[in-house]
């Protein structure tokens, strides 16, 4: 992904968290809510914003992850070699494409600055398993960029499987990344790039 992008979907998806209090929320409901959670979070870490690596991982990884279905997302990018891949070589995808984004959604946590985030009024009918919540967010001597999340009803609450930001989805523009790669090296030629990935980024302390 290019920078531009990579930064949005960064920003977007660590503004999205949930309590298991509100699991029985509406999603645009829980996502406006939350949002407005971890903004106020933002603003009151210094070493968040100042960059702290070890403090926005562990942020990362207590409040974020727990609310993205990573499997479906990780097949869904890889899409039909998904099944060409075994049990263990699936697992291992999982495992490595959530460090990668682990680590970059930990990078873009300190970026926020002041940026106002208007969710829209859900479309869609009551019931509903999966739904689109979107939403907006503005700065000032800038253009808006829509944000929107893609989030299925599971038994443990809503799950993000999909995030777009100006129409480009995260799962798409990864899928095309892991077809060239599982293309030149097969599933474990995709195993190693997202490790090297992932070593790249932690030497660079990310």
């Amino acid at each position: 992904m290019n920078r531009l992008f990579r930064s949005l979907v960064c920003t977007a998806a660590v503004l999205f968290v949930q309590t298991a209090a509100a699991q029985d929320t509406t999603p645009d409901a829980l996502v406006k809510s939350v949002t407005e959670e971890v903004i106020a979070v933002i603003k009151q870490d210094q070493d968040i914003q100042a960059g702290n690596k070890r403090k926005t991982i562990a942020l990362v990884e207590h409040k974020v992850l727990p609310h993205f279905d990573f499997t479906r997302m990780t097949a869904l990018a890889t899409g039909v070699h998904w099944r060409k891949a075994t049990p263990e070589q699936q697992k291992v995808l999982v495992e490595q494409f959530r460090t990668l984004l682990v680590r970059t959604y930990s990078t873009a946590l300190s970026t926020y600055r002041n940026q106002v985030i208007d969710i829209k009024p859900l479309r869609g009918r009551a019931g509903d398993p999966e739904v689109v919540v979107r939403s907006e967010v503005k700065q000032s001597g800038a253009e808006s960029v829509a944000i929107d999340y893609s989030m299925e009803k599971t038994p443990a609450g809503w799950k993000v499987h999909d995030v777009a930001v100006a129409g480009v989805s995260l799962v798409t523009t990864y899928r095309e990344t892991f077809a060239q790669e599982v293309q030149s090296g097969g599933i474990e030629g995709l195993i190693k790039s997202l490790s090297d990935k992932n070593q790249q980024l932690a030497a660079k302390g990310g």
